[in-house]
C-alpha cells in the first residue's frame, strides 16, 4: 500500500484545458488532490461551474478533493499598448500613468495601478516578468511616475510589473479581492491563497475580513515578494501567522533573483514542517509539458527535490490550466513522487515540530515512531478538527495516514496535507478501526508480503475536545 500511495500531494490549476467536467474527473483519477481556481481570470459563473464539477467528481469517485481560491492581490500590469508592441532601449525614459486610458504610441504608458502613491525615486521597477529593468527617476504627479530604462527590449499589453523594494504598507488586498473573498465565503472554499504577502500583519488582516463574511477557510500565504523573505525572522513570523505557505517561485525569482529561490524554498519547507503548516511548492514544476508530452530532466529533479525536502504538495499551473497535456502532466508528476518517496528518505529538519498543543505533538511523534518501529501498514487518525492528523503529518511518517472525521470540511482541508487520505463517516468510538476494516476488505489497504493482516496504529481521543487526543492503539485488521 505505502509504495502505491503518494505522500506528497498534487494541486492542479483549473483553466481552459480542463474546463469540461469529464476532464476534471480525469485529473482527479490521475492523482490530483486539490484544485486551484485562479481569480486573476474568469467570471463567477465559470467558477460556479468548476466548483460544481470538482465536487461532483470527488463525490462520484469517493475522494476528498480540496478547492483553493487564489486571490489576485495587487498584481500590477501595464494597460493596453498600441499595436501590442512598444520597443524600448537602455537610457529611454517612460512615463507610467494610472489615469491614462489609451496609449497613443508615445512614451507615456497606461498602468493599472497608481504607482505614484507607493513608489519612491531610486526604487527598481521590473516589467514583463523581469525582462525590462527600470528605475524610478521622478514622481511627476499624483497619478504618474517617470522611469529610466536600463536595458533594451519590448513591452506588450497587460504585462506584469514587479516592485521588489516597494512597501505596500499593508495594502495588499484590493477591491477586487474584497469582492472575491465575499464570493468565496458563500462557496465554502477549503483554502484561500493570499498573493504578494509582505508581512504577518497581512495575514491577520485577511483573516479578520474572512471571519466577517463567515468564512472558516484556511489561509495559504503566497511567498513571492522580496519584503516577505528579507530575513529568517520575517519568514518565520509569516509561517506562524498563516495556515500554510505557497512557495510562489515565479515572482520571487523576478523580485529577489533566481539564485535566491532554492534556498528560500528549503527554508520555508523546514519552517512549515517545524510548525505543522501546509507547504506547497509552485511555478514551472513541469513547465515544458505545456507544449510537450514529457517533462525535462531538470523538471523531474525539481519535483523529486521538493518531495525529498518534505513538501506537502507540488503544484501545476499552466501545465493543467492551458497546456496541451494536462492529464499526462499529473500522471508524470505522480510517477516522480512515487519513485522518489520509495527510493529516498525525507530530509530531516534541525528543529523539533512545534504545534499549537503540546499533547498533539507528543502523541503524533509517538505514533509516527511506533508505526516505523513495528513496520505498521497505516496510521489511522480519528479527528474532529484535523489538528491531530496535521500533527502526525508534520512528523513525515513513511506510511499512509488514513484520517476519519464526521466533518466534510475537515476532510477537504486535509486533502492537501502530507500523506493524508481523509474519509467522512458518522462519529462513533470505534470509527477509526471500523474504517480500517472497511478499507482492508475493499482492498484499498494492501497487506505486506508475508502478512495475512493489516497492522494499523490507531490514534484517537476525547471527541469534540480541543487537545483531547490521548490514545494510541495497535490493531491487526
Amino acid at each position: 500500500m505505502s509504495r502505491l500511495f503518494k505522500r506528497t500531494k498534487i494541486l492542479a490549476t483549473i483553466g481552459p484545458s480542463v474546463f469540461a467536467p469529464e476532464k476534471i474527473e480525469e485529473l482527479i483519477m490521475a492523482g490530483v488532490n486539490g484544485c486551484r481556481l485562479n481569480f486573476s481570470h474568469g467570471s463567477y459563473e465559470e467558477r460556479d461551474e468548476q466548483i460544481k464539477a470538482i465536487r461532483a467528481a470527488a463525490t462520484k469517485k469517493g475522494r476528498s478533493v480540496a478547492i483553493l481560491q487564489d486571490l489576485q492581490g495587487p498584481k500590477i500590469r501595464l494597460g493596453e499598448i498600441k499595436d501590442n508592441h512598444f520597443d524600448v532601449k537602455a537610457g529611454d525614459e517612460l512615463i507610467l500613468d494610472s489615469s491614462l486610458e489609451e496609449h497613443d504610441g508615445t512614451n507615456v504608458l497606461p498602468v493599472q495601478y497608481n504607482l505614484a502613491e507607493r513608489m519612491k525615486v531610486g526604487e527598481p521597477l521590473y516589467m514583463f516578468d523581469g525582462k525590462i529593468k527600470t528605475e524610478v527617476a521622478e514622481i511627476i504627479s499624483k497619478t504618474a511616475i517617470k522611469v529610466k530604462v536600463l536595458n533594451d527590449g519590448v513591452l506588450m499589453s497587460k504585462k506584469g510589473l514587479n516592485l521588489p523594494d516597494t512597501d505596500f504598507g499593508g495594502d495588499v488586498i484590493t477591491e477586487k479581492d474584497m469582492a472575491d473573498i465575499e464570493f468565496g465565503a458563500s462557496r465554502d472554499f477549503d483554502y484561500v491563497a493570499m498573493s504578494f504577502v509582505q508581512s504577518a500583519e497581512d495575514i491577520e488582516k485577511l483573516r479578520q475580513i474572512m471571519l466577517s463574511h463567515g468564512s472558516t477557510a484556511q489561509i495559504i500565504a503566497k511567498i513571492e515578494t522580496k519584503k516577505a523573505i528579507e530575513s529568517d525572522e520575517k519568514m518565520e513570523a509569516i509561517v506562524k501567522a498563516t495556515d500554510g505557505i505557497m512557495v510562489a517561485r515565479g515572482d520571487m525569482a523576478v523580485e529577489a533573483g533566481n539564485e535566491v529561490v532554492p534556498i528560500v524554498q528549503r527554508k520555508l519547507i523546514a519552517l512549515c514542517r517545524q510548525y505543522g503548516k501546509i507547504v506547497i511548492v509552485a511555478t514551472q514544476m513541469m513547465g515544458s509539458m505545456v507544449d510537450n508530452p514529457e517533462p525535462s530532466r531538470a523538471e523531474v529533479s525539481d519535483v523529486a527535490n521538493a518531495v525529498i525536502q518534505g513538501a506537502d504538495a507540488v503544484m501545476l499551473s499552466d501545465e493543467t490550466a492551458n497546456g496541451k497535456y494536462p492529464v499526462e502532466a499529473v500522471k508524470q508528476m505522480k510517477k516522480v513522487i512515487l519513485y522518489t518517496q520509495n527510493h529516498s528518505k525525507i530530509a530531516p529538519i534541525e528543529n523539533e515540530t512545534i504545534g499549537e498543543y503540546k499533547n498533539y505533538d507528543a502523541v503524533a511523534h509517538a505514533a509516527a515512531r511506533l508505526a516505523e518501529k513495528i513496520e505498521a501498514d497505516v496510521i489511522v487518525c480519528q479527528t474532529s478538527s484535523g489538528a491531530t492528523a496535521a500533527s502526525i503529518a508534520a512528523q513525515r511518517p513513511n506510511v499512509p495516514i488514513i484520517s476519519v472525521t464526521s466533518n466534510a470540511r475537515v476532510a477537504g482541508q486535509l486533502a492537501l496535507t502530507y500523506a493524508n487520505s481523509a474519509f467522512v463517516r458518522p462519529f462513533s468510538d470505534t470509527y477509526g478501526l471500523d474504517l480500517a476494516q472497511e478499507l482492508a476488505e475493499s482492498d484499498y489497504l494492501k497487506k505486506r508480503e508475508g502478512r495475512d493482516y493489516i497492522l494499523a496504529v490507531i490514534v484517537s481521543g476525547q471527541p469534540n475536545t480541543v487537545g483531547g487526543t490521548d490514545t494510541i492503539q495497535i490493531r491487526r485488521v
